[in-house]
């Protein structure tokens, strides 16, 4: 096993550390954590509303007695969402062709 050059013993090169290292080490990971803590707050209040708004959604399809599963079935549902398909692909050629 190596040595680094100029030390003898382990205990040597924890003392050659300083307080003014130690300090600016805990400074710098103090302010990752802080930096961190920011971003998981971000990202669980995205989290949050999104979670909000699909509860939200569920509600009224609850309130309403609406099983979208029954209602996609249908040959109709179908049918209007071919119809939505072929709108929205001659709206995007409009968009492209318009400046």
């Amino acid at each position: 096993m190596g040595t680094l050059p100029g030390v003898t013993r382990a205990t040597e090169l924890v003392s050659r550390t300083t307080d003014d290292d130690l300090a600016r080490e805990n400074a710098e990971l103090r302010r990752r954590v802080a930096q961190l803590e920011n971003e998981l707050s971000e990202v669980s209040a995205a989290a949050n509303d999104a979670i909000a708004a699909a509860q939200d959604r569920a509600y009224w399809l609850d309130r309403w007695h609406l099983d979208l599963n029954a209602v996609m079935r249908r040959r109709s549902a179908s049918r209007l969402r071919a119809s939505a398909r072929a709108v929205r692909a001659v709206v995007r050629r409009v968009r492209v062709l318009l400046p």
